[in-house]
């Protein structure tokens, strides 16, 4: 009999989705009207042995709870902070995740916010859409990239892979995380500030955690400076927004090119009139072939669990 898994949300790849069904009997509940869910989940959760759910959507305790057979949890993104690990941990419920797979397109990305902020790409769009250039008003020069330092708050996978992006323009590294990354000839700041201090591109690629939550504050942004900018591919948890939206309006912080918020979908009216930004909907790893990668580890992470055999990225 094939195992029962509660799907919190669709993969866009037809061919994972299709493999869902024919290793599993799938509970869809983002097929159920959001009213009915509850009476709906009733129904089939005592029959629910694993689950399949997103680095937004993550598990929270009292799903959980009335999860009581569940074995597996299998998130299909890097992040696990919407996941209570706390609780999995109790249950001894397993928890999977999907490195690794997305670590470039996620790297691109911040590449492209980056340089869409250095050389003002939203504005300049408008400038020709608006009739500016054919009326001959006159443009603001932007800033090169040669020379530039671009600090990395993270050096991970994605942290590094960032870097090696950056190097191809011309630019210095600097990072900082607490540990110290063996092998590797980017120097390391001895704190966020200090890199902050040294860099004009700050890019957030740091994971987050109750210790990492708003490291990116006021201070941090005021090192930055008036000519610095922010890219954060991260988690919008590392970011104070308050903070963030008052530097950038008084002309603390130059420009800010971010993919994540702390409260998505929903971006603060301030921050999306502000015409220092640079703004895209979490889209960090929406690519075709990314997102059939992430999905396919999950479904290989589900049918290694329930073979008995090794899960493939457990998260510990």
């Amino acid at each position: 009999m094939k195992p029962e898994v509660l799907v919190m949300e669709a993969s866009p790849s037809a061919d994972v989705m299709a493999q869902l069904e024919q290793h599993f009997v799938c509970h869809h509940l983002w097929r159920q009207p959001r009213e009915q869910q509850a009476e709906w989940l009733a129904g089939v959760a005592p029959r629910v042995r694993g689950v399949l759910t997103t680095g937004a959507i993550g598990i929270q305790g009292d799903l959980l709870a009335r999860l009581p057979k569940v074995e597996i949890v299998a998130v299909n993104g890097i992040g696990t902070d919407a996941v209570d690990l706390e609780a999995t941990r109790a249950r001894g419920v397993a928890v999977t995740n999907t490195p690794g797979v997305l670590t470039d397109d996620v790297a691109d990305l911040a590449l492209t916010l980056l340089l869409a902020a250095a050389r003002r790409l939203p504005a300049l769009d408008a400038f020709v859409r608006d009739g500016s250039w054919e009326a001959g008003k006159r443009l603001t020069p932007a800033r090169g990239l040669r020379g530039k330092v671009c600090g990395i708050y993270g050096f991970g996978r994605i942290g590094q892979a960032i870097g090696q992006r950056a190097l191809a323009f011309g630019m210095e590294l600097r990072y900082f995380q607490p540990r110290a990354i063996d092998g590797t000839a980017v120097p390391r700041a001895g704190s966020l500030l200090a890199l902050a201090e040294a860099s004009d591109y700050l890019v957030v690629a740091a994971p987050a955690t109750a210790a990492t939550r708003h490291t990116v504050n006021a201070e941090v942004l005021a090192a930055l400076g008036p000519q610095g900018t922010l890219v954060n591919i991260a988690r919008g948890a590392l970011v104070d927004e308050d903070a963030l939206i008052a530097a950038l309006r008084d002309g603390m912080l130059g420009m800010a090119a971010l993919d994540v918020f702390a409260d998505e979908p929903r971006v603060p009216a301030a921050l999306r009139a502000l015409p220092n930004v640079v703004l895209t909907p979490h889209v960090g790893s929406l690519t075709v072939e990314t997102r059939h990668a992430m999905g396919q580890l999950v479904v290989d992470n589900l049918r290694a669990h329930f073979a008995g055999q090794p899960l493939l990225t457990p998260v510990k």
